[in-house]
């Protein structure tokens, strides 16, 4: 009796560990796929950070200037083969989940895109880093061969 009771066990637990391993597997290649990342480009420490896709060449650059009100402000500027209507960029934790933040690219000259923004500030790690997904509108911008970063700077 004790035996059957072990071995239907075992058989439950291998069950659910194939069941939520495979999920888990499933998410992480589902992840990788909604972003199309397959290299890390560090914008402040590496960029520009620059891919070419099926619409053409993309180059994204990020810039420091200084300490503003409400924190480190940024530049984000990109290059685009062509000229995407709402043209977004959103923030997002990638060291720790801290929600997402959209910031608007508005039209400079041709294909250039460039937005001002405050990374938000974390009070658990002063050295945030942030992953920014571009989107047009509500959908990601599809094809982008890297995943661009940036570490915040301390305030």
């Amino acid at each position: 009796m004790l035996r059957a009771i072990a071995v239907t066990g075992l058989i439950v637990g291998l069950v659910a560990l194939v069941l939520f391993g495979w999920s888990m597997l499933g998410d992480a290649g589902n992840d990788q796929n909604t972003q199309g990342a397959t290299a890390r480009c560090d914008l402040l420490a590496e960029g520009p950070c620059s891919w070419s896709n099926s619409s053409g060449e993309w180059e994204a650059t990020l810039s420091t200037l200084g300490e503003g009100e409400q924190g480190m402000e940024y530049q984000l500027t990109v290059v685009t083969p062509e000229r995407p209507e709402r043209f977004l960029a959103v923030l997002r934790g990638e060291s720790m989940y801290m929600g997402e933040y959209p910031v608007p690219l508005g039209s400079r000259t041709g294909n250039e895109y460039a937005a001002r923004f405050t990374a938000p500030f974390c009070t658990v790690d002063a050295t945030m880093t942030w992953r920014i997904d571009l989107q047009q509108g509500q959908q990601p911008i599809e094809n982008i061969p890297v995943k661009l970063v940036f570490q915040a700077e301390p305030h």
